[in-house]
């Protein structure tokens, strides 16, 4: 069972798990479906506008149904993406009440119901992290207020409870927050420039384990792939879909 020789970092950014969040309408969705052979497991309405492959998730069981399908391997998908990962939890929770006839997590009482959800989330969400297929999660942003020795301040987190969203941090190899960039343009006015930012940051959740992203790219996946790849090591890299 002991290992005999390292892993390698993954060169691809199809076999990576990535958290993807930002505000409603940024374009979030459209980033994802230009990942390699994508296919979205929609929990909430919000992709006719884009031409995808999607399962309509309406429950957790129906999530659980679908992602053993993927499992199963008869098919030519290589990015799974959860739209959203917080509908998703919100399912797992539902799953969970009704497993245990109970109106809400909080009737098993001493936390049992929050911890059987959080269970089961984890287990699944780490299943499909170990498949031979990247993860894409997507959720909306949120500000929190932080207080710390010194005073507050708010910071942009993605819109899972804190349970889910620690579940969540800690399993992915990426975090890009979507957001707004005020650029002066040609004209001397300020416009907007949406963005990815992929390093931490006390005002926002981000982070990249892969080091190779710069602080902030552009929301454009073609460039976000050309960045990925333009790292040393990223030679079968090169392989991705840059449109």
């Amino acid at each position: 069972m002991l290992p005999t020789a390292k892993t390698p970092p993954k060169p691809n950014l199809a076999d990576l798990t990535v958290l993807c969040y930002g505000a409603t309408k940024i374009g979030k969705s459209t980033w994802c479906s230009y990942s390699d052979n994508a296919i979205f497991l929609s929990t909430e309405p919000g992709l006719n506008s884009l031409e995808v492959f999607q399962v309509p998730i309406r429950s957790w069981d129906e999530l659980l149904t679908t992602c053993g399908e993927i499992a199963e391997g008869n098919h030519e998908f290589k990015t799974v993406i959860i739209d959203t990962v917080d509908n998703a939890y919100r399912m797992c929770a539902d799953y969970v009440c009704r497993k245990f006839k109970v109106e809400h997590e909080s009737d098993l009482g001493y936390g049992k119901g929050f911890s059987l959800t959080n269970n089961e989330f984890q287990r699944v969400l780490n299943k499909l992290a170990f498949m031979p297929y990247g993860l894409y999660l997507v959720s909306h942003s949120q500000e929190v207020e932080i207080e710390t020795r010194t005073g507050k301040y708010n910071k942009t987190v993605p819109t899972l409870p804190e349970k889910a969203r620690k579940i969540v941090l800690g399993l992915v190899d990426m975090v890009l927050f979507c957001d707004i960039e005020a650029v002066t343009g040609p004209d001397n006015k300020v416009v907007g420039r949406r963005v990815m930012r992929t390093k931490p940051s006390i005002y926002y959740e981000a982070g990249d384990r892969t080091g190779r992203l710069p602080d902030i790219i552009d929301l454009d996946y073609g460039k976000f792939v050309e960045a990925f790849n333009a790292t040393a090591g990223g030679k079968q890299a090169a392989k991705e879909k840059t449109t």
